[in-house]
């Protein structure tokens, strides 16, 4: 298993947005977040930005998430969160969503 934890910024204009849209994620998505082998997935705010912890346990992440990136009903979700976030200044060229450093865990 591999844990995953990731930050994004999120639009302060947009937050309430954002919260109903997480209230009622469609099951399609949840599906396909299944299928692509995570699990415990968990969004957290604080200020304007997301934090995201998921558990992986496939073989290849970089082969799930290309799935998810070719799924309709996960594209359809990504058009109407998209615009509620913005990358952080960590952020590479057309990343969103950044992987942050595991620096401490207790079993």
């Amino acid at each position: 298993m591999r844990r995953v934890a990731q930050v994004i910024g999120l639009r302060p204009e947009m937050a309430a947005e954002y919260r109903e849209l997480h209230r009622a994620v469609p099951e399609p998505v949840l599906d396909r977040l299944r299928r692509s082998h995570i699990a415990n997935y968990s969004i957290h705010l604080l200020g304007d930005r997301l934090f995201s912890y998921f558990e992986y346990h496939g073989d290849d992440l970089a082969a799930d998430l290309a799935l998810m990136a070719d799924d309709p009903a996960t594209q359809e979700w990504w058009r109407l969160t998209a615009p509620c976030q913005r990358p952080v200044a960590e952020a590479g060229p057309g990343a969103r969503w950044v992987s942050a450093e595991q620096v401490f865990l207790m079993e």
